[in-house]
């Protein structure tokens, strides 16, 4: 017997047996230090709690409609165009359980057997297996350390075939910090214009930018541009909603409904009382946000810090999301090598960059606490001293 091919094609985790052995050791009272996080450890503000709690009290605990209650789609079509100058009406904004399966539901949507999604490398680790689900081929397009791994036209326009279908673009970026600006963006989209390529935008971390800077979104900078993009977005990073499950896409009119179609025949809808509590966050108090954003900041300063004292690491300033991905080629260690050794001798956990595409590099989070980034970043100091 056999599965079916779109699961044999499936590549495994390759941070499962690092994750297993982190925890078994810390069962045996190891003082583990996790720099591999991929969510922010504050907890979700009262008001969203009390707003999904409230949601259960009054017993809104049945089905919605599929693209999401009204009034959130509403709040979240009123933030776009507040936060982003982007025009969606509620009827082309569909509510999902995370952004993650709003990226699934817009491939499945567009991506026909055999098409072709171009994908900068390094990538979030699920983008190549989604598209593999959807029927599609990744073409995973490496990008400089110079460039900041950001794609250039140029790398994007080499990559195309007649049958590339999709891009996929990330900003803020996750692995590597990463912020593309306004101009870059705008040259990618207008390469993909003329080729009528479409565009993922994957905005996840958009709130999540610092240095006073602003994540421009793709679709807000020509109309062109709008009808061939997708919008992801979501509540995990920017209000620690990360198991709450509630992201969402904004598609262009002719392909908002078949979306809304797809969902229904999956999850249904994203949970409702949660939904009440995604209402509370974009309707509610935006102070816990930028208070997430400033003490994420002054941890991304000390761990900055501590890298600039360490010989043979190199990374790029990151200026969003919560990582920061250093360049261990000097060292002599592929990163699986690295991670390994790293847990083995100091017990702290970093994941690998072969798990994003990039085996020279490895990530570390910074959104642990001050304290810990102090003793973790210590060992590893230690650890990469040992090396030479």
């Amino acid at each position: 017997m056999e599965l079916a091919r779109r699961v044999r094609h499936l590549s495994p985790s390759l941070t499962l047996a690092l994750d297993s052995k982190a925890k078994a050791m810390r069962a045996q009272g190891v003082d583990i230090v996790n720099f591999a996080s991929g969510e922010p450890d504050f907890d979700t503000p009262e008001h969203i709690k009390a707003a999904a709690m409230g949601a259960l009290d009054a017993g809104f605990t049945k089905y919605t409609p599929p693209g999401g209650i009204p009034e959130l789609r509403r709040a979240i079509s009123e933030k776009l165009k507040a936060d982003n100058g982007l025009d969606y009406s509620p009827e082309q904004i569909v509510v999902t359980a995370g952004a993650k399966q709003a990226c699934l539901n817009v491939l499945l949507a567009v991506v026909e057997p055999e098409d072709e999604v171009i994908i900068p490398s390094p990538y979030w680790v699920s983008y190549p297996e989604m598209v593999k689900l959807a029927g599609g081929e990744p073409v995973l397009v490496p990008t400089r350390r110079e460039n900041g791994y950001k794609i250039t036209p140029e790398e994007f326009a080499d990559h195309m075939t007649p049958r590339t279908r999709l891009i996929i673009l990330n900003s803020p970026h996750n692995p590597t910090g990463s912020l593309y600006s306004e101009k870059e963006l705008q040259a990618l989209a207008q390469l993909a214009a003329e080729e009528e390529i479409l565009i993922l935008s994957d905005e996840i971390y958009e709130k999540l930018v610092y240095d006073g800077r602003k994540a421009p979104s793709v679709a807000a900078l020509g109309s062109l541009f709008y009808e061939l993009c997708f919008t992801v977005n979501g509540f995990s990073k920017a209000y620690a909603m990360t198991g709450w499950r509630l992201g969402y896409v904004a598609a262009p009119r002719w392909a908002a409904e078949a979306i809304e179609s797809i969902q229904s025949h999956t999850s249904s809808h994203a949970t409702s009382f949660a939904q009440r509590g995604a209402l509370a966050a974009y309707k509610g108090p935006q102070d816990c946000v930028a208070e997430m954003v400033a003490e994420l900041d002054r941890r991304r300063q000390r761990m900055m810090q501590w890298l600039n004292k360490m010989d043979g690491l190199t990374y790029v300033p990151p200026h969003g999301a919560f990582y920061i991905f250093a360049d261990i080629t000097a060292l002599g260690l592929d990163s699986r090598s690295f991670c390994e050794q790293l847990l083995e001798r100091e017990h702290v956990v970093a994941v690998p960059g072969i798990v994003f595409g990039e085996d020279s590099s490895v990530r570390l989070s910074y959104a642990t606490t001050l304290e810990e980034i102090d003793r973790g970043m210590e060992r590893v100091a230690r650890f990469v001293a040992s090396l030479h």
